[in-house]
C-alpha cells in the first residue's frame, strides 16, 4: 500500500481515499475492488516491543545453550547451533553449513535487531534512520528465517537417535520452541503497521 500524508492508496485499483479514524476492530474495503486499505491496530501496537525483546533474549538463550546431549557407552557429546554449523564445515558440507548459518542465525538475528531498533526509536517518538530500508529489508529477510524447520530437523532426529543412544534434550532445544512461537507472533505484525507509527511519530514532533 502506497501512502502519503491523509492518504490511502489502494493496492489492486489505485483509487484514492482519505484516511479515516478507524474505532476498535474496525477494518476498511476499497469501495471499488473491495481490497483491504486500513485495519484498527491500536492494540496490536504495545505488543511489537515486549514480544521482540522476549524474541531477542530468547534468541540467545537459544544460541549459547546445548541443544541437545547424547550419551552412548558412557561418552557423553553435546553442542550448540553454532557448533553444528561448524562440525558441518569441518565435514565438508560447506553449502548446508552456509545454509544452516543463514537461515537459522544471521537472518532471524537481523530481523529482530531491526524491528527492535525501529521500535525503541519509535517509542522515543522519532523517526529512525534509514527507516524506509529496514523495513524493506525485513520483508525480504523474512521467508529465509527458518528457525521452525530447524526445529522439526532436530525433532525427527531425536527420534532416529533415541534408539542407539540417550539423548537429553537441551535448554536451547526448549528456547528454540519458545523462539518459534514468539517468532510467529512477531513475523505476523502487518509492515503497514510500522510505517503508521512512523507517520504518527513524525506528526506527533511536528505538533510539538
Amino acid at each position: 500500500m502506497r501512502e502519503v500524508p491523509n492518504l490511502i492508496a489502494c493496492d489492486g485499483c489505485d483509487a484514492l481515499y482519505r484516511r479515516p479514524l478507524l474505532r476498535s476492530k474496525e477494518i476498511i474495503h476499497c469501495r471499488r475492488c473491495g481490497t483491504e486499505l486500513d485495519r484498527d491496530a491500536s492494540k496490536k501496537k504495545g505488543k511489537i516491543l515486549p514480544l521482540t525483546v522476549a524474541s531477542v533474549i530468547i534468541f540467545f538463550i537459544s544460541n549459547c545453550f546445548p541443544i541437545i546431549r547424547i550419551d552412548v557407552h558412557g561418552l557423553s557429546s553435546s553442542t550448540t547451533l553454532f557448533g553444528s554449523v561448524l562440525s558441518l564445515r569441518s565435514d565438508g558440507m560447506d553449502l548446508v553449513a552456509i545454509l544452516v548459518l543463514i537461515t537459522t542465525i544471521l537472518f532471524p538475528l537481523l530481523h529482530l535487531l531491526f524491528l527492535l531498533y525501529i521500535m525503541l526509536a519509535l517509542e522515543n517518538r522519532r523517526s529512525p534512520a534509514g527507516f524506509n530500508w529496514l523495513v524493506r529489508t525485513m520483508q525480504r529477510l523474512r521467508p529465509w528465517g527458518m528457525v521452525e524447520v530447524f526445529l522439526l530437523g532436530v525433532l525427527v532426529a531425536l527420534v532416529k537417535l533415541s534408539s542407539m543412544a540417550t539423548v537429553v534434550p537441551g535448554v536451547a532445544l526448549w528456547a528454540f520452541g519458545v523462539l518459534t512461537v514468539l517468532l510467529t507472533a512477531v513475523t505476523s505484525f502487518d509492515p503497514r503497521l510500522l510505517w503508521s507509527m512512523a507517520n504518527s511519530g513524525k506528526s506527533g514532533t511536528e505538533a510539538t
